[in-house]
């Protein structure tokens, strides 16, 4: 279930934020036995701080949390940090924040209570917020719940999260916003020609799917199309085991995607949105594709296959091909595409390509204004060569090792010729537990993208 703010109550225990550098200036106005006490035990405002200070009774009075200092810059949701260790209670922050700095506290605080306990047996923290003054508590809590719900998407294990229930998922979010849903299932993706997505998944016990969601009926049109590849396993060019250990997350793309629409849809931007899924598993059986097979992709455009481990480009190709006969006014595809854009950028940045120049203007800037860093990449044109073998239009796998993430990039364009368009190569998952965000399934660039949709979509 998604956080959300509990309703105001003068009961709330005050959360008080401290920045450090701020910190003598709090304990000089603080009555004296609350300065005594925070001095006592040892708090100084850093990143993390967190001093409970009691009453006279033994309940808590107000617990007093650090922000460190007020320029740094090397973390995100420092609030959480500090809210992570907070007693049972209802909290009511007190802070000198506003803007941005307020929101991103906000969205800290309700993510900081986010836990995947699906197969766990575990209590409630018992810890909650109410909303602080200042904000849009109804859009910081539909930006939770779309957060929320991608982390669940991508830390459920591929035996739970077939292409059957990623398509249960996008039923349900229909259903929550009254979109309309569309599934073409198995055999019938070739009836509609759409044979890149057919063939990747054909090798398994589940049939491979595409979800077509559309929501809104005016204002400028967007489609989202996310990388739906429920478990790689590698294809006939199997990986190795540690490479297979997290091809859960292999859905990251189509799991970011559904947690943007949940935003758009909540928060009614007025915009006619679409989202495409290709949700297939890449198994091994006698059917599988195989290295060196040459495939016929929606476009026309033959695909020489060179490694049966990058399919994923493959299944979006189609996606992306029926994306454009839309005629929408931007097209997003978010994909867990490459391992070399882990290598460029590590797991925290969110790399994006683009050709459209107010993309490029408005991105950066509203990733910097909701903590959701993102980082433009370059469709190198003269790396173009790289993806166009001897035999086929193009190579799914351009030997040779350099520029990873840009090729995979080109070969995408390829497929969207006409359209405003913008590629996310996103890790989606935090290798280790930070602020607001634990280990597991993340979400990335998503917030980013809502912030600047206004810019990019004359909103």
């Amino acid at each position: 279930m998604s956080p959300t703010f509990s309703p105001p109550t003068p009961d709330a225990i005050p959360l008080i934020a401290v920045a450090s550098d701020d910190l003598s200036a709090v304990m000089a106005s603080a009555p004296h036995a609350t300065a005594s006490w925070l001095k006592a035990n040892g708090f100084t405002a850093a990143i993390g701080a967190c001093c409970v200070v009691p009453k006279d009774s033994g309940d808590i009075d107000a617990v007093y949390v650090g922000l460190g200092a007020k320029a740094q810059t090397r973390a995100r949701f420092v609030l959480a940090a500090g809210a992570a260790k907070l007693p049972a209670g209802t909290y009511q922050l007190k802070s000198d924040l506003t803007g941005s700095a307020l929101n991103e506290a906000a969205l800290g605080l309700l993510l900081s209570l986010y836990r995947f306990d699906r197969y766990k047996s575990q209590t409630s923290s018992g810890v909650s917020f109410t909303a602080p003054h200042g904000i849009d508590a109804h859009r910081v809590e539909a930006i939770a719940a779309g957060e929320c719900l991608t982390r669940d998407l991508i830390n459920t294990p591929a035996s739970d999260m077939g292409p059957e229930h990623l398509a249960a998922a996008a039923a349900d979010l229909s259903d929550t916003h009254g979109a309309s849903l569309r599934i073409i299932e198995g055999d019938d993706l070739l009836d509609q020609n759409l044979p890149l997505i057919h063939t990747v998944g054909r090798a398994s016990a589940r049939a491979p799917r595409l979800i077509d969601m559309s929501w809104g009926a005016s204002g400028p049109k967007l489609t989202l199309v996310g990388k739906g590849v429920v478990f790689d396993t590698g294809g006939l060019n199997l990986k190795p085991g540690a490479s297979m250990g997290l091809m859960k997350k292999d859905m990251g793309g189509a799991a970011n995607v559904l947690g943007l629409a949940h935003m758009i849809m909540a928060l009614k931007i007025p915009l006619r949105l679409r989202v495409l899924i290709p949700a297939v598993e890449n198994s091994v059986d006698g059917s599988a594709f195989r290295p060196g097979d040459v495939l016929t992709s929606r476009k026309g455009l033959t695909v020489e296959i060179n490694n049966t481990d990058a399919e994923g480009r493959l299944v979006l190709a189609d996606a992306l091909a029926l994306a454009e006969e839309d005629t929408p006014d931007h097209i997003v595809s978010m994909a867990t595409l490459t391992g070399a854009a882990r290598v460029a950028v590590g797991p925290d940045l969110a790399p994006f390509y683009t050709t459209d120049d107010a993309m490029a203007r408005a991105l950066p800037q509203a990733a910097g204004e909701v903590a959701d860093p993102v980082w433009q990449m370059p469709f190198h044109d003269p790396y173009e060569a790289m993806i166009e073998p001897q035999i086929a239009d193009l190579d799914n796998a351009p030997s040779g090792g350099f520029a990873g993430s840009i090729t995979a990039a080109l070969f995408l364009r390829r497929f969207v010729t006409d359209t405003p368009y913008t590629h996310f190569d996103i890790y989606g998952w935090n290798p280790a537990a930070a602020p607001a965000r634990p280990k597991g399934g993340a979400c990335q660039g998503a917030r980013a993208l809502l912030a600047a949709l206004p810019d990019v979509l004359g909103l």
